[in-house]
């Protein structure tokens, strides 16, 4: 894989694991905003808030850590699905269309991550890479 592409595939493997654990222990801190806020009426008549987002952090939190995993294209997947659940969850809250653009935004990139991972998988088997525990930058 060309650097370009491998740098690509690095950079988006730590935004796209990292931000979905925090996002998703925020879930139970609320400390970037209040989660609660972002949910669909059907979902509120259906279970308690914050019972659901507890839940909701949990997926997160284990989505992020399939990405920075050796199963980084499952992972990316995982994570486009639930981007756009998430989307969907917007756009029948009534409000919100601008976070949910931005949200299918992110669904794209991490789709893209996982068509990355994927090739990546197929240019050079896992058997026969080496293992040296360091990113594009050190190569």
């Amino acid at each position: 894989m060309p650097k370009e592409l491998d740098a690509s595939f690095w950079l988006l493997k730590l935004v796209y694991g990292v931000v979905p654990v925090v996002a998703g222990l925020d879930k139970f801190t609320n400390l970037l905003t209040h989660w609660d806020k972002y949910l669909s009426p059907a979902v509120t008549r259906m279970v308690p808030a914050s019972t659901f987002m507890h839940v909701v952090g949990v997926v997160e939190i284990a989505a992020g850590l399939l990405v920075l995993s050796r199963w980084t294209r499952i992972g990316a997947a995982v994570v486009s699905l639930w981007m756009l659940g998430i989307v969907l969850n917007l756009l029948t809250t009534g409000q919100y269309y601008d976070v949910a653009v931005r949200d299918f935004a992110m669904a794209c990139g991490a789709y893209t991550l996982s068509m990355l991972a994927a090739a990546r998988e197929r240019q050079v088997p896992r058997a026969a890479r080496p293992i040296t525990g360091r990113g594009p930058l050190h190569a």
